[in-house]
């Protein structure tokens, strides 16, 4: 779902000096636009229905625009922004987002040698933790966001009211910390969320473990549930050798049996989700990824799914991707696990099989 273009992308930047009345240059800064199209087919076979050719939004990547940009401040202070929101390719419609316009991400704030402190919408520290664990990188068919979508929606995803800060990297160490506050005068709970992650990374070796305490309600106005009270635990790690990389990940959503999460449909369950596969650079311009997903309810035995995918990416250029991807789940009980984020192929019992292909450019 989240292709390292998407969470950092590839900045082309425009320098802009800033010019005070003495004519000198007090501080240097630059916006940019930029963006991610992807579009294609899918292939999808489900339990006692016949398969089905489907136009496809956002097979790898989601389709988003951004506007990111700073202002260095002197002294290694900068001033930093994101605006970021989440289109659907086949009708221009709000997609990959929490449905606002800049759905995605809304923030600003400094950067400097004691880290980074933002204030608005954004990731949090649970969330990116997965991102980077995820053996198929998070992309948007077959991956972790599926069983993440699947338990809490868009909770930790978009982090409406939050305040943030991660630490400078300190031989090898990074943490990040959030609290989100949902906005409703004289209940401090309604909608409060708080994550933090803790990362280790040697450039061969990563550990990185996450947490997410978060409460439904608040006053955050999102078409996408963003607030579902949930406590959820992550750790994972990865490996390098030449041009394979190696993950591996265990996580665990706890949905509570609240109100609000009942009129959201979510039933309580207590799942963990065992993630394991790599990622092979074959070429320059030829990358397979496969994952292997399992789930299981703790509260109960019988509700339990496995998926599975491949993927292949050819790479054009440095801007356009060719891709296709194969990937089926097996659900049993009532587990409803899909294979993709925009069309959620799958919701039943039994055995679902799909078959994507597409092209993405970024710009």
């Amino acid at each position: 779902m989240y292709k390292e273009e998407t969470l950092i992308p590839k900045v082309i930047a425009v320098g802009m000096g800033v010019l005070l009345s003495g004519g000198m240059v007090h501080a240097q800064s630059n916006v940019t636009l930029y963006g991610v199209v992807d579009s294609g087919l899918i292939y999808i076979k489900s339990p006692g229905e016949k398969g089905t050719i489907q136009a496809n939004d956002s097979g790898l990547s989601p389709s988003l625009f951004g506007l990111t940009g700073n202002e260095d401040l002197g002294g290694g202070l900068k001033t930093v922004f994101r605006l970021e929101g989440g289109f659907s390719a086949t009708n221009g419609g709000f997609a990959d987002s929490n449905g606002n316009f800049f759905g995605r991400n809304a923030y600003v704030g400094l950067e400097g040698n004691f880290g980074t402190a933002l204030v608005g919408l954004q990731y949090s520290p649970f969330f990116l933790t997965m991102y980077e664990t995820d053996p198929r990188g998070a992309v948007q068919f077959g991956s972790a966001v599926m069983p993440y979508i699947d338990n809490v929606y868009g909770t930790g995803f978009a982090n409406s009211n939050a305040v943030s800060y991660t630490t400078p990297k300190l031989w090898g160490l990074q943490g990040s910390v959030m609290v989100a506050l949902g906005g409703t005068a004289g209940d401090f709970q309604a909608g409060r969320q708080y994550s933090a992650n803790l990362k280790y990374d040697n450039g061969t070796f990563m550990i990185m473990a996450g947490y997410y305490d978060g409460n439904n309600g608040g006053n955050v106005n999102t078409s996408l549930p963003t607030t579902v009270d949930f406590i959820g635990r992550i750790i994972g790690a990865s490996y390098k050798i030449g041009p394979v990389t190696m993950k591996a990940s265990a996580t665990n959503y706890k949905v509570a049996s609240s109100a609000g999460n009942l009129a959201l449909g979510l039933d309580p369950h207590n799942n963990y989700v065992y993630a394991a596969g790599l990622d092979y650079q074959t070429l320059p311009q030829l990358d397979f990824s496969t994952g292997v997903y399992y789930t299981k309810d703790k509260n109960d035995s019988n509700n339990h799914s496995l998926m599975a995918a491949l993927g292949a990416s050819y790479f054009l250029s440095k801007r356009t991707t060719l891709y296709a991807q194969f990937g089926f789940v097996n659900n049993h009980g009532t587990q409803d696990l899909g294979l993709s984020v925009i069309n959620n192929y799958s919701n039943q019992a039994g055995n679902t099989y799909a078959t994507s292909v597409g092209i993405r450019h970024t710009f």
